[in-house]
């Protein structure tokens, strides 16, 4: 029997798994290969850390939730159960789209490999499972399947059904993120505002799920381990409940929240996202138009008052938008004045 659960003991009762440790043992050193294969191959162009440090962090979310603490007690207390889950489908899987393993792999792979490798990624499976209503679809049966129905007495009865349900949570939590964070040449480009949409379904989800466990009078599931400590079944239960409600809402915010952040720094109008810069060029666009007619009204030359050409002048230069400005407030001076396009007094 464990002790009673503190952060102590969770820091200190690991388990080891074997599958686990050499699969992402495997994984990570795939991928360091490839960082170095980038790095000798291009010394001036190195595979960037802020791609390889979330995806080594999602590698270290997976041990942290199946071999410490967390994953010892998980068939112990549902609500440890509960987050044990929460990070396997919505910490570890955006931490590894961030470091863009398939990329990575094209980069650092030379034919047949990358041939291969282009090949796979274009193929009509792979093009069916990245489609972003999949990956929602795949997410919403994740959680929804595995802790509202029968399937959860399974996970409790069988050690190879509970590892089997940790791959779901993997690999759907990875389906539903790649097309809405990753930058991954899969053939769906998502744009920002559907990408927000298709984020903020998962929080009603997490948070149905949530009340639903927290509503129960009695627990409809088979006794987790025994203990004589701690919440009662029914407490614990709720306890689970509040979990993925409060847990997976403040995990998706902030997921939402780095989404939004993205969109405003979005600055290619081809793709239709950069609605801040959008609204900037707009902007812009009016301040040099009616510099532009002012100017024409006064004795100086349109071209001196935009700086020369203003009205075809390149809205994304600094210093002719500064210009702009400049001749847009002395036009404004100037009619505050006397007349119109007349000199000040």
């Amino acid at each position: 029997m464990l002790p009673p659960f503190s952060w102590t003991a969770a820091a200190t009762q690991w388990q080891f798994a074997p599958i686990v440790t050499a699969f992402t043992a495997l994984i990570a050193a795939a991928y360091l290969w490839g960082v170095l294969r980038i790095r000798w191959r291009h010394p001036r162009r190195p595979w960037p850390l802020y791609r390889t440090i979330p995806f080594f962090l999602g590698l270290l979310v997976i041990i942290l939730a199946t071999q410490s603490g967390i994953g010892t007690y998980d068939d112990t207390l549902f609500w440890d159960h509960m987050t044990q889950h929460l990070m396997l489908i919505m910490v570890a899987p955006p931490l590894l789209v961030a470091g863009q393993p398939v990329t990575l792999l094209l980069h650092a792979s030379r034919n047949p490999v990358h041939s291969m490798v282009k090949k796979f990624i274009r193929s009509r499976p792979i093009t069916a499972i990245t489609w972003p209503g999949f990956g929602v679809l795949a997410y919403i049966a994740a959680v929804v399947g595995t802790h509202l129905t029968s399937f959860y007495n399974l996970v409790l009865e069988h050690d190879a059904i509970h590892d089997a349900e940790h791959v779901i949570y993997l690999f759907a939590g990875y389906l539903y993120f790649l097309p809405l964070l990753g930058r991954e040449p899969v053939k769906w480009k998502v744009s920002y505002p559907l990408r927000l949409f298709l984020l903020f379904i998962a929080m009603p989800v997490d948070a149905f799920t949530g009340v639903v466990l927290g509503s129960y009078r009695a627990d409809p599931f088979v006794p987790m381990e025994p203990r004589l400590w701690g919440p009662s079944a029914v407490e614990d239960l709720h306890e689970g409940g509040a979990v993925m409600w409060i847990g997976g809402a403040a995990i998706m915010f902030v997921v939402i929240m780095v989404t939004f952040f993205q969109w405003t720094k979005e600055t290619r109008p081809s793709a239709s996202m950069g609605w801040l810069e959008l609204a900037r060029r707009a902007s812009m666009a009016d301040k040099f138009a009616e510099a532009n007619v002012a100017g024409a009204a006064s004795a100086q030359p349109p071209e001196s008052a935009a700086g020369g050409g203003a009205a075809n002048a390149d809205l994304d230069e600094d210093e002719d938008q500064l210009a702009a400005y400049n001749a847009y407030l002395a036009r404004i001076n100037a009619h505050g004045g006397g007349e119109p396009g007349s000199a000040p007094s």
